[in-house]
């Protein structure tokens, strides 16, 4: 009962795996659609930045399905929050700036939570752990 009132956090490691495996789903499966349709997706997607529909859409792709991975590994976590956060700036301040809130409320929690998980890093359950932390020999 003790931990439960308690202001410290009970796992942070834990915390941090179940917000990856999250956040790096949703961007999976909203990114999927988009690598799987590209052709379909070309033509109908707009150019927020005047960058051009086909690089809008290979950016966006970039972003949300492969940057997505990355995050639900725990594989370069910090590198892979950028083009997301990027990404949901422009959908939440240009691509839907016209909309009202209840349409642009996903890219906007999206969007907040790229810092937290730019903070948090990549955990102790991840790819980076695996990769990058030096093991003590015994």
């Amino acid at each position: 009962m003790k931990n439960l009132i308690s202001t410290t956090s009970l796992n942070t490691d834990l915390a941090t795996l179940l917000l990856r495996i999250i956040f790096g789903g949703m961007f999976i499966y909203h990114g999927w659609p988009k690598l799987t349709g590209y052709s379909q997706m070309v033509e109908m997607f707009g150019d927020p930045i005047g960058i051009g529909n086909e690089l809008s859409v290979i950016l966006v792709i970039f972003a949300e399905f492969f940057c997505g991975i990355f995050i639900l590994l725990g594989f370069m976590t910090r590198f892979a929050v950028i083009p997301i956060f990027i990404t949901m700036l422009v959908a939440f301040f240009v691509a839907h700036a016209k909309d009202d809130f209840m349409i642009k409320m996903l890219p906007f929690v999206y969007l907040f939570l790229c810092p937290v998980l730019f903070i948090l890093g990549s955990g102790k359950y991840s790819a980076d752990a695996l990769l990058f932390t030096k093991r003590s020999v015994n």
